[in-house]
């Protein structure tokens, strides 16, 4: 290949690739301004009033033979305070969500599950009141995949930062922890590192892959056209 049809080549795919130099940039440096101003993920860890001993009158036994039917596939019991009452958090293989039955009367009440998120996402914001404003079972805009956990409730606390905070009562925690000025960073990383102004997925990664491919074949030609303009060595007589 001529050294003048790769310089053509390398000057105009070179031009048109450097749209993915742009937004890689650019996503490198909001993440490094998101290190400075986004505190890290919340810690996962037991928080809240602990459990009186002597509350718990209701077996394990028991309390799954309340849940009904006929020998049910228990994944985990977890013994946890909700409204300084004991519970207990009953995970059944064939269930979509955790069970709740009364550690002190053996009472089965479903409802416990979202006050048990309303607990936790007021206890990690200091006591602030909230409300739930979402209960996500797939992954959103703003709930992206890389945090993993689902399902989660949403509560906001409906201050001019607009707090909004994400519970998982699988982990008994929060999952992420977001406002208004948090979230405007977090979109530009999305958008410039990621593409994800796109919503189509199928298409989105057909773009980036296309332009990451592009800026690669540039590259090469970079090298070539190196190699086919550098000054020969005269021949020795």
């Amino acid at each position: 290949m001529k050294s003048k049809l790769i310089r053509k080549l390398h000057r105009w795919l070179g031009l048109i690739f450097s749209l993915s130099v742009l937004t890689a940039s650019g996503s490198g440096v909001i993440h490094n301004v998101m290190t400075r101003t986004q505190a890290p993920p919340p810690k996962a860890g037991p928080t809240g009033a602990g459990i009186e001993p002597t509350a718990v009158t209701v077996s394990v036994p028991e309390a799954i033979a309340a849940l009904g039917g006929s020998d049910p596939a228990v994944q985990s019991v977890t013994l946890i305070n909700i409204d300084d009452s004991p519970w207990y958090q009953i995970h059944l293989r064939e269930a979509s969500s955790p069970l709740y039955v009364s550690a002190g009367s053996g009472t089965v009440d479903s409802a416990q599950d979202e006050i048990y998120a309303s607990e936790i996402a007021s206890r990690f914001l200091g006591g602030s009141a909230v409300t739930r404003t979402d209960f996500l079972t797939s992954f959103n805009s703003e709930y992206l995949g890389i945090f993993r956990i689902l399902p989660v409730y949403r509560f906001d606390v409906g201050d001019e930062k607009e707090t909004r905070v994400y519970v998982s009562t699988l982990t008994g925690s929060v999952t992420r922890h977001t406002d208004k000025q948090k979230q405007f960073e977090a979109n530009i990383f999305t958008n410039f590192h990621k593409f994800g102004f796109i919503p189509d997925k199928d298409l989105r990664d057909f773009v980036l892959t296309s332009l990451t491919a592009g800026t690669f074949v540039v590259a090469c030609l970079g090298v070539a056209l190196f190699f086919a303009t550098r000054p020969r060595r005269k021949a020795s007589k």
